[in-house]
């Protein structure tokens, strides 16, 4: 290949973030300037507007750089045009059929900060792995211009929150084009008004991620903020932010003359794509009855949440208000159209709710983990008037992005055990591969132990960087920066939104006690904390709050760190860097986390409450389980029984399993629980099974 066609396939490559999965063609754009790469978030497309096309074409004349960007080039080529994939070898029922999946937020990357947490990852894996697969998936979001708030720390160790602008010159996206080269304008009823939107598209893989915006000039102002901020706003700007999803979504599919099998809702937030269907179907002469249950054919929905309150909720006044247009068309009265959202038809003092609406125009809907199918199959009993276990609502556990996931140090150390990089990739997500990890002649203790000492040194020169880059702490003293956390200590971390459910604190409950534990001489413990609390949660402030100020102010200085503006890059390092993640939600409030699952394949360990996901998994080698499988109704109860229980396991049993060293200063007993981890999590809890799973059940019709 020429130089002129390298660069060129470099910037077609730069714009599809395949590259966030792997890792050779994340170190080809590295390498032009690690300065910037790190500067911009790791984003190859602000790379290379950085570097000029001189130095591009000069850096290429080094035969070792050329030779490595053509290899990641052939494999992206091979990637991109596959002889086979499982759909077109397992699945061919699905061949020619197109998925469309809507979901609020879609976390994909550090360089696009248009998730608020665990939603949005899952989305972001979804699609990723829909690509792997070779399904014909359409994935639907809105780009958020300030994407999700920045975090800083003040001085009261309070959260606060600023925005930055997204720029998509400067980011993996295209705009999406009409026949005449232009921007593809749609738009949606909102209310009295007509909004206007264009769509940017992610190439994700194989797989196209449309992004809907407002922000165009013929929309009144507050109809161009519509798509500020994720989440961003009152009630009344998240009906209409659901509107121009949903509805927006299927005008734009529409456009593009795409004609989804299924539509997907990842979560209530989409459900009025329903109404937009049924539409459709009036239009054509169908009469309602006939329209809905078309429609209902058409869609599934899947419910990431456990409780009722998580469900958005609208007054008859604001559904009326923005959805004025909709009754006409739907030729509904708006008790009728109200009546799609309640538990209740017919009462009128109930409010509007998305999740309602989904269950009334889905054919089948899921919850995200066992224990969470069941908890959504009680919440949902009155709705269906059907005993608990007949309420159809079934259940596909969430898994991640395995490649996704993996460090850069952990593929390059299981790599090589299977060959080449086509034979790994093609086997890193099998039982197959896993279960070798459990025989010493495939992985010995003491290469294990290796590994977990490079992992963890990274994530401590990480955490140095970062807390010596926060403003206030280049007026400190740099050296104590530099002798924080030590490579030789149980380091256990915990990274996740700051939702009060999911109790960050509670480990230091018992604070004298932890104290005494962390800074044992022989067998110490540190902790790193990472998190943000939604803007309006002043309680999940106060968590923050909390644990800030005993990283600084308090007896776990030096044991305690809290790393300001969690993102994706910031829970990537933490899960490969930790020996144990602590997970202690209130159960069962965790419908089924996904971080934990992440620590496997770096031979981290769970420390888990028995809920979502970790309860169908632990087998009591595989990691540490905080109580039993059940739990009191009371929820101070709850809260005292667990905090004891956390205590308890993590000074009875983590700590002194993970010091036991033999002779050679190796853990042998916490490397077989590492071994056992890596062979019942890594291949089941991944994102490539979970949408096999959705496509067997779900999306072939």
């Amino acid at each position: 290949m020429r130089i002129s066609e390298t660069i060129t396939s470099l910037n077609i490559l730069a714009r599809n973030i395949w590259w966030t999965w792997n890792q050779d063609a994340r170190e080809v754009f590295g390498e032009l300037s690690s300065r910037t790469w790190q500067n911009v978030y790791h984003n190859p497309v602000a790379v290379l507007r950085e570097i000029s096309e001189t130095e591009l074409q000069t850096r290429l004349l080094d035969p070792n750089y050329f030779s490595k960007v053509n290899r990641v080039l052939v494999d992206f080529d091979n990637y991109m045009n596959p002889s086979d994939t499982w759909v077109s070898r397992q699945s061919s029922d699905l061949q020619g059929k197109s998925i469309a999946y809507f979901s609020a937020e879609f976390g994909l990357h550090e360089t696009l900060p248009i998730a608020a947490g665990g939603l949005g990852v899952l989305a972001g894996d979804h699609i990723k792995s829909a690509s792997d697969l070779g399904l014909e998936f359409n994935g639907i979001t809105l780009f958020y211009r300030e994407g999700y708030f920045q975090q800083s720390i003040n001085q009261e160790n309070w959260q606060t929150e600023y925005y930055n602008q997204l720029n998509p010159k400067n980011l993996p996206m295209d705009p999406v084009l009409n026949k005449q080269g232009e921007p593809l304008v749609c738009n949606v009823d909102i209310a009295s008004d007509t909004v206007y939107f264009r769509s940017w598209r992610i190439n994700v893989g194989r797989c196209p991620l449309y992004l809907l915006d407002t922000n165009l000039p013929e929309n009144k102002p507050h109809y161009r903020d519509l798509t500020l901020r994720v989440y961003g706003g009152d009630s009344t700007t998240r009906i209409q932010q659901e509107i121009l999803l949903g509805v927006g979504g299927v005008k734009l599919l529409r456009a593009l003359e795409i004609q989804p099998s299924v539509f997907h809702m990842n979560e209530g937030h989409a459900a009025f794509l329903s109404f937009e269907l049924i539409k459709e179907k009036l239009n054509d002469g169908q009469l309602f009855e006939a329209a809905m249950k078309a429609t209902k054919k058409e869609c599934i929905f899947t419910t990431h949440t456990p409780v009722p309150a998580g469900h958005d909720r609208f007054g008859s006044e604001l559904v009326q208000y923005a959805l004025n247009r909709y009754e006409k068309y739907l030729n509904l009265s708006h008790e009728e159209l109200m009546g799609l959202g309640r538990l209740n038809p017919d009462d009128t003092g109930e409010t509007f709710c998305m999740t309602v609406l989904a269950l009334n125009t889905s054919r089948s809907a899921n919850g995200v983990s066992e224990l969470h199918g069941s908890v959504s199959r009680e919440m949902w009993e009155d709705k269906f008037k059907l005993p608990k276990e007949e309420v159809p609502i079934g259940h596909i556990t969430n898994g991640i992005h395995l490649l996704g996931w993996m460090s850069g140090p952990a593929r390059d150390f299981w790599q090589p055990k299977l060959g080449d990089a086509g034979v790994f990739y093609e086997q890193v997500n099998t039982s197959e591969f896993w279960a070798k990890t459990e025989d010493p002649d495939f992985v010995s203790d003491e290469e294990l132990w290796a590994l977990r000492y490079r992992l963890r040194r990274g994530l401590i020169d990480f955490t140095r960087n970062k807390l010596i880059d926060i403003p206030k702490a280049r007026e400190g003293d740099f050296i104590s920066y530099d002798q924080l956390l030590d490579a030789d200590t149980l380091t256990i971390g915990f990274a996740r939104r700051f939702a009060t459910y999911k109790r960050a604190p509670l480990i230091f409950d018992k604070l004298d006690k932890v104290v005494k534990l962390a800074k044992d001489s022989e067998k110490p413990v540190q902790f790193i904390f990472a998190g943000k609390a939604h803007p309006a949660d002043d309680e999940g402030k106060r968590f923050i709050q909390k644990i800030a100020h005993l990283s600084k102010q308090s007896e776990m200085a030096g044991q305690l760190v809290f790393i300001e503006n969690y993102d994706i890059e910031i829970g990537r390092m933490l899960v490969g860097g930790c020996d144990v993640w602590l997970n202690n939600p209130r159960r069962p409030m965790e419908a089924s986390g996904t971080s934990g699952m992440k620590t496997a394949a770096h031979g981290g360990l769970n420390c888990s409450i028995m809920d979502g996901w970790w309860r169908e998994v632990f087998d009591g080698v595989n990691g540490f389980s905080i109580g039993d499988d059940s739990h009191p109704d009371d929820i101070e109860e709850q809260d005292r029984i667990d905090s004891e229980n956390l205590f308890r396991v993590l000074s009875e049993e983590v700590i002194p399993t993970f010091y036991n060293r033999d002779a050679n200063g190796i853990p042998r007993a916490w490397i077989k629980k590492i071994r056992r981890a890596m062979a019942t999590i890594a291949p089941r809890y991944n994102t490539w099974r979970m949408v096999q799973e959705y496509s067997q059940k779900y999306y072939i019709s």
